[in-house]
């Protein structure tokens, strides 16, 4: 039963947060985009990266 609740809670945040992301939510200009592009892959390879050392230690 506890686990229902879990993911009824879970579902109604996700519900929540993309009703208000649509409705509130404004489009990113190309320029931005772009610095996300470059940016992001380099945070997800040291976030791998710290990952692994944590696990390790």
């Amino acid at each position: 039963m506890t686990l229902l609740m879990i993911l009824a809670a879970v579902f109604g945040g996700i519900a929540l947060m993309v009703i208000l992301g649509e409705r509130f939510g404004k489009p990113m200009e190309e320029e931005q985009q772009a610095k996300y592009a470059k940016i992001i892959p380099i945070l997800v390879f040291v976030m791998l990266i710290a990952g692994l050392i944590k696990a390790l230690v």
